[in-house]
C-alpha cells in the first residue's frame, strides 16, 4: 500500500514515533523521522526527493503542528496532512483541515485505520521509481506525474505554459514513455507559412501510427484547423499540441471543439517565477553538465548565486536560466559561480539596496548554506554560524526559512 512512499514523520514522543516508524517501513515506505518543527521545516519545504505525505503531532516542544503548517503555506503548497491529536485537539484539527490540511486522526487510534487514512490523503502517483524531471517543488512533480499519465494513455495532450519552459520536451517525454514510441515522431512548426494543409497532410503521412507534434497550435489558419478536425476522426496518429500561457479559447484563434478536445488532457506548466526552488534545482542540474565539459571544472554555485537566482523574476524561464549560466560558466574568473557571473548587468549598473534588506539576503544566503551543509540540523547549523538555537530558529521563521 506505500511501497515507494517518502513520508515526513513529525513526532516527539519516542514510542509513538519508534511505533509508526517501524509500521510505515514495513509497509515499504520511506520515513525521516522529525521531534521537532525546526528539523521538520526544512526537510519538508527543500526535500532532496518529492515528499508524498507529512504525519504531524499537533503538539510539538517548540510549537505546535499547526505553526509547521502555516509557515510551509506562506510559500508553497506544502504535501498532503495528516494530524494526529488528542481528545482536546479536535477544534485546532478541524481549522487546520478548513485551511487545506489533508485529515486528522484522534488517539488513540488503530494502525489499519491509520493506514487506510494515510493512503488516502496520498494522491495517486505514476512516478514512484521515477527521478524528479521536471523540478522538486510539488508542481513540477505533479507535471511529471501528469507525463508519465499522458504516456498510458492514448488521446490528444494540450501542453500549456510560456516561452522558454520546456514543453516540446515534455511532449517528446511523452511519445518516449507511450507505446508508441517506436512508431515515428514529426513535428510541425505553427509559424505563417509553415504549417498549411499541405504541410498537415505530408506530416500526417510521415507520423503513421507515431506521434504529431504541433508547436504553438493557436497560430494554425483557421483553415488548417478545420483540415486537422477532419482528420482527427479517422486519424490513426497521436496529436500532442503546445500553446502559449496566456492563451485562450475565447481569443477566437482556435475553433471551440479544438480547444475543448485538447482540454481535456491539459498539462500547465507554471514559469519559473512561482517556482523558485525549482530554479535553483534546474541551474544545479544544468551546472552538473556544462561544468563536465570544462578543462578546469569549478567547485559549484555559490550559496548568495543561489539566492540570487531564487529571487529573480526569470522572464526567459530556462530557456534564460540556461544561457545565462552556460556564459557565466564560460567567463568566470573565480572557482564558483558567483552574482556577477549570473547577472553581470548588476555589477555594471550597480543599485544601491536598503541596508536591512542586504543584510537579510546575506543572512538568508549563510543560513541556507548552513542547512545544506550540516542537512537540515539546525543544531550543527547554529554552531557554524555562532549563534544560539533559538536565535537561529527565530531568524529562519524571519526569513521564511
Amino acid at each position: 500500500m506505500l511501497k515507494g512512499r517518502r513520508i515526513v514523520l513529525v513526532e516527539d514522543d519516542e514510542i509513538m514515533g519508534a511505533s509508526l516508524v517501524q509500521r510505515l517501513t514495513l509497509e515499504g515506505a520511506e520515513v525521516q523521522w522529525h521531534r521537532q518543527i525546526a528539523r521538520a521545516l526544512p526537510a519538508i519545504r527543500t526535500p532532496r526527493r518529492s515528499v508524498d505525505a507529512v504525519i504531524c503531532d499537533i503538539r510539538l516542544p517548540d510549537g505546535t503542528g499547526e505553526d509547521l503548517y502555516e509557515t510551509l503555506t506562506r510559500t508553497h503548497q506544502p504535501p498532503p496532512f495528516l494530524f494526529i491529536t488528542g481528545q482536546g485537539g479536535i477544534d485546532q484539527a478541524v481549522r487546520l483541515i478548513r485551511s487545506g490540511a489533508a485529515d486528522y486522526i484522534t488517539k488513540p487510534f488503530d494502525l489499519g485505520s491509520f493506514l487506510t487514512r494515510l493512503a488516502t490523503v496520498m494522491q495517486p502517483r505514476a512516478d514512484l521509481e521515477l527521478p524528479p524531471l521536471s523540478g522538486i517543488s510539488e508542481v513540477a512533480r505533479r507535471i511529471d506525474r501528469q507525463v508519465a499519465e499522458a504516456a498510458l494513455r492514448d488521446g490528444p495532450v494540450l501542453i500549456r505554459g510560456a516561452s522558454g519552459l520546456g514543453k516540446l520536451r515534455l511532449a517528446r517525454r511523452i511519445h518516449a514513455q507511450s507505446d508508441r514510441r517506436a512508431a515515428p515522431i514529426v513535428l510541425i512548426d505553427t509559424q505563417p507559412g509553415l504549417a498549411g494543409e499541405d504541410d498537415l497532410r505530408r506530416a500526417a503521412d510521415q507520423v503513421g501510427e507515431g506521434t504529431l507534434i504541433l508547436i504553438a497550435i493557436e497560430r494554425l489558419a483557421m483553415a488548417v484547423q478545420d483540415r486537422l478536425m477532419e482528420m482527427l476522426g479517422p486519424s490513426v496518429f497521436r496529436l500532442i499540441a503546445t500553446t502559449g500561457g496566456n492563451h485562450d479559447s475565447r481569443t477566437g484563434q482556435l475553433r471551440r471543439d479544438l480547444m475543448a478536445m485538447l482540454q481535456l488532457h491539459e498539462i500547465v506548466v507554471p514559469p519559473l517565477s512561482d517556482r523558485p526552488e525549482d530554479a535553483v534545482w534546474l541551474a544545479a542540474q544544468l551546472f552538473r553538465g556544462m561544468n563536465a565539459r570544462r578543462a578546469e571544472p569549478l567547485t559549484g554555485i555559490a550559496a548568495t548565486t543561489e539566492e540570487a537566482i531564487r529571487a529573480y523574476d526569470w522572464p526567459g524561464n530556462g530557456r534564460e536560466l540556461r544561457s545565462r549560466l552556460a556564459r557565466a560558466i564560460e567567463k568566470t574568473e573565480s572557482d564558483t559561480i558567483l552574482v556577477s557571473d549570473l547577472f553581470p548587468e548588476r555589477s555594471a549598473d550597480p543599485i544601491l539596496r536598503p541596508l536591512a534588506e542586504v543584510r537579510d539576503a546575506a543572512e538568508r544566503a549563510q543560513i541556507a548554506a548552513a542547512l545544506e551543509r550540516t542537512e537540515g540540523q539546525v543544531g550543527e547549523a547554529a554552531k557554524l554560524l555562532r549563534v544560539s538555537r533559538t536565535t537561529l530558529w527565530e531568524k529562519m521563521q524571519k526569513l521564511g526559512l
